[in-house]
């Protein structure tokens, strides 16, 4: 109702929804850590992922000490800023990553400037981009994160803001199976043995499932912003 019982007010009309999405302050700097967070660690994970290291006489690529993260902090955007914000993260995150490999590319192919050091000697044979290896990063990275995303989503609308833990190791559990079988195929099918390949998936799933179990308290220490896709969550006990 507007003044002394007359017609609503448009503008108090106008203004209601505005503040029931306006995300708080406190939620604002949690989301820019948490983007943050995970877009420096895809990139960290594509340039590791570069080598192939020997682990205890198994092959793993070098991005699967850092990348598993991602999956949990993608699930925390999620909690703090909703759906479309996390798919959106995922998809700027490619195009970055798609951006740097270009970049890594014209760089690499400028004239060199004489005797100016290793490090420049060696730029095009340390970070020239394998764009196999590129488009394996970035197809497996869009596709199990947004299958992530969709998984996260389901828990959430069958269980709300309880059994939060479930969340992380359901929506993880069935990415990241998907993410090692698109990465490890599209990068290392026909370039190293078959077996070698089943070798990257399985030492992964692994790798990858511990990380999800050890970060699991994570989902805890944040809460829900105001900017959702549907109901603002309460917080509850475990």
């Amino acid at each position: 109702m507007g003044r002394a019982g007359g017609p609503p007010d448009p503008a108090a009309t106008l203004t209601a929804p505005m503040n029931q999405r306006r995300i708080t302050a406190s939620a604002a700097v949690t989301l820019a850590l948490l983007a943050s967070a995970y877009v420096g660690a895809q990139i960290l994970a594509d340039v590791s992922s570069l080598r192939l290291v020997d682990i205890f006489g198994r092959a793993l690529d070098g991005g699967t000490f850092i990348y598993p993260i991602t999956f949990t902090l993608r699930d925390l955007v999620h909690k703090v800023a909703g759906k479309r914000v996390a798919r959106a993260l995922i998809v700027a995150t490619a195009g970055i990553n798609l951006f740097m490999a270009g970049l890594f590319w014209f760089v690499a192919r400028l004239p060199l400037v004489v005797d100016s050091g290793p490090q420049s000697e060696l730029f095009a044979d340390v970070l020239g981009p394998v764009w196999r290896i590129v488009v394996a990063s970035i197809v497996a990275e869009v596709v199990s994160e947004l299958i992530d995303t969709e998984v996260y989503s389901a828990w959430v609308k069958r269980f709300g803001a309880t059994r939060q833990w479930g969340r992380v190791l359901v929506s993880n559990g069935v990415a990241l199976p998907v993410d090692s079988v698109i990465f490890a195929v599209i990068a290392f099918a026909g370039q190293v043995s078959s077996s070698v390949v089943w070798e990257i998936i399985w030492l992964n799933i692994v790798f990858k499932g511990a990380v999800t179990v050890a970060s699991i308290p994570l989902i805890y220490t944040v809460k829900p912003g105001r900017i959702v896709d549907g109901p603002v969550e309460t917080e509850v006990s475990p």
